[in-house]
């Protein structure tokens, strides 16, 4: 199997964070500082840039992905996350 070429990173802004901490299924495992999860996420991102692929800030705004989540089987946690800034990505992408 092949490394993809670009991958979408669920991407929280600092004023929507409460609200999907408090709303997403796994939100408790998220940490407590918006700070603290950019810290660790911006990371996460520089080390997948180096392996060669483009990392894409996909943004998870909260009254949207709720709607996606209710119109593709109601999980908000990491892994609809994940599907989610893949979906926008490659509907971006089609653009």
């Amino acid at each position: 199997m092949s490394r993809p070429r670009r991958v979408g990173l669920p991407w929280y802004a600092l004023e929507s964070y409460p609200a999907l901490r408090t709303s997403l299924d796994d939100g408790a495992k998220l940490p407590p500082l918006y700070d603290t999860w950019r810290i660790a996420t911006e990371q996460m991102e520089r080390e997948v840039q180096r392996s060669g692929v483009e990392v894409v800030r996909v943004p998870i705004e909260p009254n949207a992905f709720a709607a996606w989540c209710a119109r593709n089987g109601g999980q908000s946690d990491g892994a609809a996350r994940a599907k989610y800034a893949a979906e926008m990505l490659a509907q971006d992408a089609a653009v």
